[in-house]
């Protein structure tokens, strides 16, 4: 189905990113990986994927705050994989604050990485994609994407822009075999989730394990997390001819929560 495309995954290297690179890698995709961490599990990483699927399996450190680091990181998967047919807009970073009280700096590094470099990136595939009449892009939003939560003002501001982009793109692209579409999951237990869930049991003295099934329990009612396997299925089928004509839509990954 998917076998010999090639696809970019941003901020694979843990989470929710590296159940889309490994679930795209196991129907024979090429994969460019990114993201950050230790270089020698980075390298170790790499080459359990190449070795597992029978693919080649890229890696390129990027960092996506930096001015066009996005639409570089497209080039260079495109000169180093022969092409880009898949891209992956997954990359996202959390700072949790009141709007009176949230710092500058870190709205703006969180507007950069979470919604200005999936502008870049995709300003970038395009072409490519376009001269190939092919192309899938998929951009990892968030529940959040669709409703607000209070001390996340940027990480909202930027999953609704995210949201608001998939749709402009589904629309420019509606005439062609090239998609854009949108996962927005709820609460996934990932480095970034565990932050969260860290905080908060030590800000309320509770034990971890408690804190993750408060977290849950709040806003989630199937009361469990969404796993990055299931993500990287859903991804594998937004690629796939059944979901050819699906494109501009947000789908919601979140037990519940938006059904409230």
């Amino acid at each position: 189905m998917l076998n010999g495309k090639r696809a970019l995954v941003t901020g694979s290297t843990s989470g929710i990113g590296l159940g889309i690179a490994r679930a795209l890698a196991a129907q024979g995709v090429s994969v460019m990986l990114n993201g950050f961490g230790d270089a020698a599990e980075i390298e170790a990483l790499r080459a359990g994927l190449a070795r597992e699927f029978g693919v080649t399996v890229l890696y390129n450190g990027a960092d996506l705050s930096k001015s066009d680091g996005a639409g570089e990181l497209v080039r260079d998967t495109e000169g180093r994989l022969g092409g880009l047919d898949i891209l992956v807009n997954n990359a996202g970073i959390q700072h949790v604050a009141p709007v009176e009280e949230f710092p500058l700096e870190r709205w703006d590094a969180v507007i950069a990485i979470n919604l200005t470099a999936v502008f870049q990136g995709i300003r970038a595939a395009l072409p490519g994609m376009k001269a190939r009449g092919w192309g899938r892009i998929v951009n990892v939003a968030s529940v959040h994407g669709v409703v607000a939560s209070v001390n996340k003002a940027a990480y909202i501001a930027a999953k609704h822009g995210v949201v608001g982009l998939t749709k402009v793109v589904g629309l420019e692209t509606a005439e062609i075999d090239v998609t854009c579409n949108a996962i927005c999951p709820g609460w996934v237990l990932t480095p970034l989730v565990q932050k969260q869930i860290d905080a908060r049991a030590e800000a309320q003295g509770v034990a971890v394990e408690q804190a993750g099934r408060d977290l849950l329990t709040e806003k989630q009612p199937s009361k469990k997390f969404t796993t990055p396997e299931q993500i990287g299925e859903l991804a594998v089928f937004l690629c796939s001819p059944a979901a050819a004509n699906m494109t501009g839509i947000a789908l919601p990954m979140d037990g519940g929560w938006t059904a409230q």
